[in-house]
């Protein structure tokens, strides 16, 4: 089977020859493979290691290409970004949010950088999605989300306040992330066609230890939006991945309610992510991508604590099938080669 065969089968809880074995990583990360494969352009090396890759397939704004790592000062909401050096990593941060210190839903007329959806770049978008073909992987794309842009434009403080405190706000301006965003699927997924075969959805709802906010408001704000998007995503025949970090169990079964297909990361370090307990109750009903965790064994363990990992997750997240093994997360920088080899040869093994 091709990788992309593979993926798709998993998505249709199909046999496959083997388990299939998606890879996310930092820029860091992936120079480091590169110099250890001995080989520079970065989807052939995913063809030499033996990734399933799942290819990011992101319309630029206003160019022709969109790096998540490079903003350019700017991302395409009007929200100020700059490089953060951390150790070995560097990392694009935000700004002040522009909507910092709006008052009133009318003030949102005012904002002069909201998204124009004409201008994203659908035919560079296409061309990497059919170079993707020509390697025979699964793509996925665009990157589209409510309350993580929300935040970004309101600030992190502003957002969680709004919740509970202004939510003639919150609604107001969630229908404009949400009305430019549909409008901007419409055309990707209608000019890329078959090109394309998930399309990803992040809007973190948890942290290491809990959630951000509460389920009620969760259910008030962002479940019918979702269930929206879900709708326009499977009416182009596409599978919705849906990416929240941190301690989010109670969120589960609401979001397969919305319509996902696919679940990401699976940071099983948190509270009540424990990978058994989230295979048998929701196994049946969602496809777990991820797993394989990356805050100290993929970066400080060895390569046989790496395979045990990947040992555990395929006999928990993996029993019956329905899994696509992946780092919980992009892997970090400073994680040994050798350690993400092991990562995947381990998968490999176990088929």
């Amino acid at each position: 089977m091709t990788p992309r065969e593979r993926i798709l089968a998993t998505l249709q809880r199909q046999s496959v020859d083997q388990t299939p074995v998606d890879l996310w990583l930092t820029p860091e990360v992936l120079a480091g493979l590169k110099n250890h494969a001995g080989e520079q352009d970065e989807l052939t090396l995913y063809g030499k290691i033996g990734v399933d890759k799942i290819v990011w397939i992101f319309p630029g704004y206003g160019s022709d290409a969109f790096d998540p790592n490079e903003s350019a000062g700017m991302d395409p909401w009007g929200v100020p970004t700059h490089t953060v050096k951390a150790g070995l990593a560097s990392y694009q941060e935000y700004g002040t949010g522009p909507l910092a210190d709006y008052v009133e839903p009318g003030e949102l007329d005012r904002y002069e950088l909201w998204p124009d959806p004409d201008k994203f770049s659908y035919a560079s978008a296409k061309r990497a999605a059919e170079r993707a073909r020509s390697f025979n992987f699964a793509t996925m794309g665009p990157w589209v989300s409510h309350f993580e842009i929300y935040c970004h434009m309101r600030g992190m403080e502003n957002a969680l306040m709004d919740v509970v405190a202004e939510p003639e706000f919150l609604e107001a301006t969630l229908e404009r992330i949400d009305a430019i965003q549909t409008k901007m699927m419409h055309r990707f997924l209608g000019e890329l066609g078959d090109l394309i075969d998930i399309v990803f959805i992040s809007d973190d709802m948890g942290t290491q230890e809990s959630q951000l906010i509460s389920l009620d408001a969760w259910k008030r704000f962002f479940e019918p939006r979702l269930k929206n998007w879900t709708s326009l995503i499977h009416s182009y025949g596409k599978k919705v991945l849906f990416h929240t970090d941190g301690a989010i169990r109670d969120f589960i079964p609401h979001l397969i309610d919305a319509g996902i297909d696919i679940l990401n990361p699976i940071q099983h370090v948190c509270p009540g992510m424990d990978r058994a307990s989230l295979k048998r109750d929701f196994g049946d009903r969602v496809i777990f991508h991820g797993g394989v965790e990356n805050q100290n064994i993929l970066p400080f363990g060895s390569a046989d604590d790496v395979r045990q990992e990947v040992k555990t997750c395929l006999e928990t997240l993996g029993k019956g099938g329905g899994y696509i093994p992946c780092s919980c997360h992009n892997i970090q920088a400073g994680t040994p080669p050798e350690n993400v080899i092991a990562m995947i040869e381990a998968v490999h093994n176990a088929s």
